[in-house]
């Protein structure tokens, strides 16, 4: 109660620079009108101060975060329930203006109301019991003289209290109505919630390629040199000097992935995001990590748009390591094409447990590292790198698809070379965007 009244004070204050106005106004219009000394043209007064505050409200769209503020800390009304920021479309400010003159007239009337109401109540409660007041307040009818004047002073204080607490209510449920969002404010909020969720997407989706690739290679890799450390120095030095080589590019990649932060901050990013030039750098990497890959390129594919460049890259780069990490050194066909105005894809490998020489059991070198990549237990959860070429592929208004057929484990793309927009990604959960099935045939991973 004591928070509500004080915010209708404060709209009683804020109609006093238009009340005035008008109070100077009215007597160049009307002749002998004097809004100072009679209560007639003050309420004539009053009456024309309220359309020149609908007017400052249509004019600056920053009152409504003001009165957005003072709804939100004496009125009690949650945040949630409000607008936040100005009023940019009409329809906002025309509820902000209405909103306004709700405020003021009520705070007018309540201002005035506590300004001259307790006097008066004061009078009339003191009325029977002192002769002077009697004589300073000749006006007073003599019905008041009695027990009916302090009557009438309470409930005159009650009046004031009761205005007080039903404007205030009023003013509390209508706040929510006329301060709440608009459709406008609905919509560019939900924009923003998308743009700030497809940022974060983004980001994502760059740090599992450009990080996962380079530590599923270095894992299979420590993990061979470690088998043969003492019966083949040879292979663990080759071994770790591919670490060492994977790492710097990772370090290297993971530096572009934090200049994508840079750019939202509106600066450049340290270095630009790999493209298909880098591709035989990523198959020698992959081939260095003891998966025999054979690349296939059709087409020129080196003239590319950048940003389908870009994402067939990292597509490639996520259909590597997913052999990599799942199904180990098995052999892996990569196909690139550009045939009717767009890219295909497409990264196979036996699934894991079908090809031969993959548990184990090729002597030497070749053998330490397909025991490196049968060792350790398989992760679990998964399926965020599938998700991620899905969600390239629609960005560019393309398609996805990966299932095992036959002991083989197929991933394909289909990337439009110019234009964008809502793709498909086909499979188990064609239509809502999701692909249940193995990532590069293990039988337990979910798209």
């Amino acid at each position: 109660m004591g928070r509500r009244w004080v915010h209708l004070v404060l709209g009683g204050a804020l109609l006093m620079p238009f009340f005035l106005l008008t109070s100077v106004v009215v007597p160049l219009i009307a002749d002998g009108a004097n809004p100072f000394l009679d209560v007639g043209w003050q309420f004539v007064a009053f009456g024309g101060a309220l359309p020149l505050a609908a007017l400052a409200a249509l004019l600056f769209p920053l009152l409504r975060p003001l009165e957005v503020a003072a709804v939100r800390s004496l009125c009690g009304v949650p945040a949630e329930r409000l607008a936040e920021g100005p009023a940019v479309s009409w329809a906002a400010r025309r509820r902000t203006a209405l909103w306004f003159v709700a405020h003021l007239l009520a705070g007018g009337i309540v201002s005035g109301m506590t300004l001259s109401a307790p006097p008066a109540a004061v009078v009339l409660l003191l009325l029977p019991f002192a002769d002077p007041v009697r004589h300073t307040a000749p006006g007073v009818p003599d019905i008041f003289h009695g027990v009916l004047g302090p009557l009438a002073g309470l409930a005159l204080l009650a009046l004031v209290v009761g205005t007080a607490w039903g404007a205030g209510v009023l003013l509390g449920r209508a706040a929510p109505v006329l301060l709440g969002p608009t459709p406008a404010d609905r919509l560019a909020a939900a924009e923003l919630r998308a743009a700030e969720l497809a940022a974060r997407n983004r980001l994502a989706r760059e740090l599992h390629d450009a990080v996962g690739h380079a530590l599923s290679a270095v894992t299979l890799q420590a993990g061979a040199a470690r088998r043969v450390l003492d019966t083949d120095p040879e292979f663990a030095r080759r071994a770790l000097a591919a670490i060492e080589e994977t790492t710097r590019d990772a370090v290297a990649e993971l530096d572009t992935v934090l200049g994508l932060l840079r750019e939202e901050d509106g600066s450049d990013p340290a270095a630009p995001a790999p493209t298909l030039d880098g591709l035989e750098a990523l198959l020698g990497r992959t081939r260095a990590a003891g998966v025999p890959v054979e690349a296939t390129v059709e087409g020129p594919c080196a003239g590319l748009a950048p940003v389908v460049s870009r994402e067939a890259y990292r597509i490639v780069q996520e259909g590597l390591s997913n052999a990599l990490r799942h199904a180990g050194p098995v052999p892996v066909r990569l196909h690139l094409g550009v045939r009717e105005g767009e890219l295909l894809l497409r990264v196979e490998n036996p699934v894991a447990g079908t090809a031969a020489d993959t548990t184990g059991t090729v002597a030497g070198a070749a053998g330490a590292v397909a025991g490196a990549a049968a060792g350790p237990a398989a992760r679990p959860g998964g399926g965020r790198g599938l998700r991620g070429i899905a969600e390239r592929a629609r960005l560019l208004g393309g398609a996805a698809s990966a299932a095992e057929r036959d002991g083989v484990w197929r991933l394909t793309a289909r990337l439009p070379l110019t234009g964008a927009g809502t793709g498909t990604v086909t499979g188990a959960g064609a239509g809502t965007g999701t692909v249940t099935g193995t990532e590069a045939g293990t039988g337990t991973g979910e798209w």
